[in-house]
């Protein structure tokens, strides 16, 4: 592609899509031709988000109500979904026949088998067909299968901030059979943009409480994409919390090492994958991510312990839920997709 690829954002009105159009508003290589809303149609993106104000398009640029061809129409090359789950679908086809490509950050094509997705999401797949060819877009995993996908399955928030540490560790052997445990904690954006009692202030102010247990559906890509590194089952227990923070994502696991494998061969096996990719952050030994440290960043910070009286390895990160773990990986995998610096556009503390 060349130097200024031309973008569309469908379904613009959400955390995650708020948050995708100010990395694309200043991103250097990025036209934004089309946004789309139906309850926003008519308006600019200076109206419905005042902070967008004097930035780019922002003030001329209009919602428009989603429509695939007035997409194409409008020059579109890269369309981002920034749908809720089951709907990105109703996009991806048609605009990946007018031959744009798409990155979309729902769940929509996450799982490679449509058996799994409609245990999960308690329906049939609408185009299961498509969901062979989606790439699962872990940027730091999967570049080179990116860079050639012309549909991009973003991961999850969770599973961002729980696959990064434990990918290298399976895939290089270093952890036992045993079951793998995990608490995550995340704030209120993780619910999304909308109406809701549980989310409301003062439902969610003082208060620590976990959700979704025993089974979430984002344990339905973690379990695959940990399967896939492992070479086989791997048994994970998962417990997310929401805690009264509007954004940030903070991961703790609990594994067994492998007998022979000490905690240095845990640092090795993460400075190999990510010691020189730019938004995997390595703090070290007995080291714990804080998300007042990656909020508002593409960042993953990770650190390790090992807890020598439960014979545990510990593993912590830390990430922000609609920036890395959403609309920061997005942009990222559009990056790798157009062949710009990975870091374009992304680079901001």
């Amino acid at each position: 592609m060349s130097e200024q690829v031309k973008t569309a954002v469908i379904g613009a009105s959400g955390y995650s899509g708020m948050e995708l159009l100010r990395l694309l508003l200043q991103h250097p290589n990025v036209e934004i031709v089309a946004v789309t809303s139906r309850q926003l149609a008519g308006k600019t993106l200076a109206d419905e988000f005042p902070r967008f104000r004097g930035i780019g398009n922002a003030d001329t640029l209009k919602f428009t109500a989603p429509d695939a061809q007035g997409i194409r129409d409008a020059g579109a090359e890269i369309a981002f979904l920034a749908l809720p789950h089951g709907v990105s679908v109703e996009y991806a086809k048609p605009l990946l026949d007018l031959g744009l490509k798409v990155i979309d950050l729902s769940a929509d094509f996450r799982l490679r088998d449509p058996q799994i997705y409609k245990e999960f999401y308690a329906h049939e797949h609408p185009a299961p067909e498509l969901l062979k060819e989606a790439v699962y877009a872990l940027p730091e995993i999967r570049a080179e299968e990116i860079k050639k996908a012309r549909l991009i399955a973003c991961p999850g928030c969770y599973p961002t901030s729980i696959l990064l540490p434990l990918i290298p560790l399976l895939q290089g052997g270093l952890l036992k059979d045993d079951p793998i445990a995990v608490s995550s904690m995340s704030g209120a954006s993780g619910g999304g943009r909308k109406e809701s009692v549980p989310f409301l202030f003062c439902e969610v102010t003082n208060s620590l409480r976990s959700y979704s247990v025993p089974v979430h559906r984002h344990l339905s890509e973690i379990g695959q994409e940990l399967n896939l590194a492992a070479g086989h089952r791997v048994p994970i227990s998962f417990v997310p919390h929401l805690v009264p923070v509007h954004s940030g994502i903070c991961t703790t696991i609990f594994a067994t090492l492998r007998q022979g494998f000490e905690i240095e061969h845990v640092e090795e096996a993460l400075q190999k994958a990510y010691g020189d990719k730019p938004f995997v952050r390595l703090l070290g030994r007995n080291k714990s991510a804080d998300t007042k440290n990656v909020e508002g960043t593409n960042f993953c910070d990770i650190g390790w312990a090992d807890d020598e009286r439960a014979d545990r390895l510990i593993l912590m990160s830390a990430e922000d839920n609609i920036g890395k773990g959403a609309a920061g990986q997005a942009v990222q995998n559009m990056n790798l997709v157009c062949g710009f610096a990975e870091t374009a556009g992304l680079l901001r503390v």
